[in-house]
């Protein structure tokens, strides 16, 4: 890296402090992000691709990926519902229904200390873990899918940038970026989306016929609207489309050309929904989100008020089988280096017991976990209190989680992204965790 000596350093803050005049005072934050751009190295990581896992309701930190001593919902005694087992880097442990990914944790780094101050709120909770802010009366901010597809596209010619299995929902969407940088949604792993998929009876040569009629209905239309980017967009839109619904594209569904073993090794439909991932990653998406709650395994899914925790245990086990399976399945394509698996949900658990023996919400401080992507994996970044209530050290705040991501995927994650001629920064002034670039 670059060292900047004291007189580099003064040049750029004066070069700000006179871009800042020159807009009346206006830009100061602008300015401050310029000394700050100047003054900081740039991180790098080599990942390509990232598979988002979305454990939708709320993952328990103490339950999980920060083990706590063990407690008792009946007597109300606050503490872990389950033991910890050791892993494979000294001194991390994990709950002991994560055997297979605890095999796993030198490629892993549970982030024990992200927090925000979103409890109460689902939807809101939500929105701020894949967008990065609080939600706003006057800017629709993008997901942070939306923003890697946006600054890279993907990964190969014909594929989407961005996928997203699961749901469709505003919170996932492009926001201010526009149509161009939005999902494809999927909710079925055996097909495609059901809006690519050929209507039966209709043959290749019915199709041919259509497309050609469609393509001098869009000719036209280019030609009338020339200077409309809404149209532009509708129109590249339309084209992505056309390549999706080929055979090319669609052949990536077919999940039993897999061997029979892996299939299984996955498990569940959400394996499936991960071995699909590993699919589209290698015909050229960039971005993938996973939904890991749409099957309620255990009855409510993440949300484990009252008891609903009694099963939470499949729903732990589901998730170890499935990402343990996942990150072996890439590391044997060689593809672990080069794919940064996330995962996120709205908020963590305390470790108190409520009135049914469940939980209630906990922004204060909750656990993501990355996995793979090239980074210098710790096994556990951060530290929490004897319960994991509160931080200790290393908080990790929601925006330099997001600017982690970025650096990983070698786009600058201090730079400005505009609504119009309104600067937004990327990642609403997150730093990325250093330890996992060094």
């Amino acid at each position: 890296m670059t060292s900047i000596n004291r007189r580099q350093c003064l040049s750029g803050l004066a070069a700000a402090a006179l871009a800042s005049q020159s807009l009346g005072g206006r830009s100061s934050s602008a300015a401050e992000a310029a000394v700050e751009s100047i003054a900081t190295p740039r991180l790098r990581g080599q990942a390509e691709h990232v598979i988002s896992i979305w454990l939708g309701g709320g993952m328990g930190q103490i339950d999980t990926f920060d083990p706590k001593r063990r407690g008792d919902p009946k007597a109300k005694v606050a503490g872990a519902y389950y033991d910890p087992i050791d892993t494979a880097v000294a001194g991390v442990q994990v709950c002991e229904h994560l055997p297979r990914v605890a095999a796993l944790m030198d490629r892993v780094t549970a982030v024990r200390t992200v927090n925000h101050d979103v409890i109460d709120e689902h939807a809101a909770a939500t929105n701020r873990m894949h967008t990065g802010r609080p939600v706003s009366g006057t800017v629709q901010y993008p997901s942070i899918g939306s923003v890697v597809a946006n600054q890279l596209g993907a990964v190969q010619e014909g594929a989407p940038p961005y996928v997203l299995i699961g749901y469709p929902n505003v919170t996932r969407g492009p926001g201010f970026l526009g149509a161009g940088s939005g999902y494809l949604y999927l909710t079925d792993t055996g097909r495609g989306p059901a809006g690519l998929s050929r209507p039966d009876g209709i043959s290749s040569d019915r199709q041919s016929r259509r497309e050609r009629l469609l393509e001098t209905q869009r000719a036209q239309v280019a030609d009338r609207f020339a200077a409309d980017s809404k149209i532009a967009d509708y129109d590249a839109a339309v084209a992505q489309s056309l390549r999706l619904a080929g055979p090319e594209f669609s052949s990536v569904f077919e999940l039993d050309r897999e061997p029979a073993d892996l299939r299984n090794s996955y498990g569940s439909e959400f394996g499936q929904r991960c071995l699909l991932s590993r699919r589209l990653l290698q015909r050229g998406v960039r971005f993938i989100e996973v939904s890991h709650n749409m099957n309620f395994i255990n009855g409510t899914g993440w949300d484990v008020h009252n008891d609903g925790i009694e099963n939470q245990h499949e729903l732990i086990r589901d998730l170890d089988q499935s990402m343990a399976t996942l990150m072996e399945d890439l590391e044997a394509h060689k593809m672990l280096d080069k794919t940064l698996i996330v995962i996120t949900s709205e908020f963590g658990r305390p470790p108190q017991f409520d009135g049914g023996g469940g939980r209630g919400h906990q922004g204060s401080a909750f656990t993501c976990v990355l996995a793979g992507g090239g980074l210098n994996h710790l096994g556990a970044f951060g530290e929490t209190d004897e319960l994991s209530e509160k931080i200790v050290n290393d908080a990790v705040s929601v925006p330099d989680f997001f600017a982690t991501i970025h650096a990983a995927l070698g786009i600058d994650w201090a730079k400005y992204l505009y609504d119009g001629d309104r600067p937004v920064p990327i990642t609403d002034g997150g730093r990325p965790i250093e330890k996992l670039f060094s």
